[in-house]
């Protein structure tokens, strides 16, 4: 989810300044790869340990992704989905042009190896809140729909995922009070206000809510701006930028406009 889409060419190695991805390292092997849609790759993968791994739905892995040049770039995708009893592991992957991470989901085969560090993240299910917000682009339907799957019957949420148009569109499961939108922009993806007028258009719901806002950072921050005026506070706001032009790898936890 995290190579970027319409953004240059991808830098080897990690980023100048990056602190080292968290967590215990996995390694990995390719056991199955499939379309899910035209822009929608998934790829299973299982490793001897993988019953080990605790993670929270919304959280991902810090791929060691091959670079052309025969390096390796780190890469933040979210598990989707987990089963500790057959050790098998999918991870979702956008397919958006020429980049280190479609190419290699698009090549993947039986026996492919990567090796993996985590799992992090911050963006998880908040279970004191009385009502749930989540907004992303294509590159947040892993993350927001894991989440969504493990929401219980009583909870009450709302989803509004942006995607290029209908054939982006992926079943979803969840036994909680739902409200899902897909909102087809058409055009190419990016900087916009796009899901931020949607989120404008949102009434607050009663109660304490929390809001989970990931996809294209500066869009992010607009919308957390726009709940903060309307008097959500900062701790019921989960606030990540999976991408953002001329970034490669990484995310962007946001709390306060740098200065």
């Amino acid at each position: 989810m995290s190579d970027v889409a319409n953004a240059p060419a991808a830098v080897p190695g990690p980023v100048p300044g990056m602190r080292r991805p968290p967590g215990r390292l996995w390694s990995m092997e390719v056991v199955g790869a499939r379309d899910l849609n035209p822009r929608m790759r998934r790829v299973t993968l299982t490793g001897p340990d993988l019953h080990e791994l605790e993670y929270k739905p919304g959280q991902d892995l810090v791929l060691q992704m091959p670079l052309a040049d025969g390096t390796t770039g780190r890469r933040h995708y979210t598990i989707r989905s987990l089963d500790k009893k057959t050790g098998r592991l999918d991870i979702d992957f956008v397919l958006h042009g020429d980049s280190p991470s479609g190419n290699w989901a698009r090549d993947a085969k039986p026996g492919t190896r990567i090796e993996a560090n985590g799992p992090r993240g911050r963006t998880v299910l908040d279970p004191m809140a009385d009502w749930h917000l989540f907004t992303g682009d294509e590159t947040c339907i892993p993350g927001i729909l894991g989440i969504l799957e493990t929401l219980p019957s009583h909870a009450h949420a709302w989803a509004f995922v942006e995607v290029a148009d209908a054939s982006d569109k992926q079943p979803v499961n969840c036994k909680a009070r739902l409200d899902f939108q897909w909102l087809e922009r058409g055009g190419a993806g990016g900087p916009s206000d796009f899901m931020l007028k949607r989120v404008q258009g949102f009434k607050l719901p009663p109660g304490t809510g929390h809001a989970y806002l990931i996809g294209e950072t500066s869009n992010v921050r607009a919308q957390r701006h726009d709940l903060l005026a309307r008097g959500m506070t900062k701790e019921q706001i989960s606030a990540e930028g999976y991408w953002r032009p001329g970034r490669v790898g990484g995310h962007d936890h946001i709390e306060e406009r740098p200065h």
